[in-house]
């Protein structure tokens, strides 16, 4: 099974098994990460439906790309700047490709209050009239 998922802004076609370098992403080496913007999936030439598909992957190492250099010139002005740039990745081996797994429910009993705690909490406890302050004797 195949998958076509989103980071960084760029896109990854992957299977169970690659391994790929993306933009950095936070988590140290051995971590397990799952990728949930998935754009395609399919199996073999199918293509299926891409809800509820996740891709899991483990870091493999943070690590940097080749130096590109960057050459700023201009003509007559006697302006040069050389600069260097180093992108920070991340080398992702893919796990899984699959179905994600659902979580059990909250069970019932506990969610829902009893039908006397409903009733006691709808209806507010009637208060005592206030008393009359009796006239003063003269």
């Amino acid at each position: 099974m195949f998958a076509v998922v989103r980071t960084g802004g760029k896109q990854y076609r992957v299977a169970a098994g690659d391994k790929i370098a993306v933009e950095k992403l936070s988590g140290e080496a051995g971590e397990t990460i799952t990728l949930g913007d998935v754009l395609l999936a399919g199996d073999g030439g199918e293509v299926k439906d891409a809800k509820g598909i996740v891709v899991s992957a483990e870091i493999i190492a943070q690590a940097k790309s080749e130096k590109v250099i960057v050459f700023k010139k201009r003509r007559r002005h006697n302006y040069r700047r050389k600069n260097g740039h180093r992108q920070q990745l991340t080398l992702l081996r893919i796990v899984a490709v699959g179905a994600e797994e659902k979580k059990a429910a909250p069970k019932k009993e506990a969610a829902a209050p009893k039908a006397d705690e409903t009733a006691a909490a709808e209806k507010p406890a009637k208060k005592a009239p206030a008393k009359k302050a009796e006239p003063a004797a003269e």
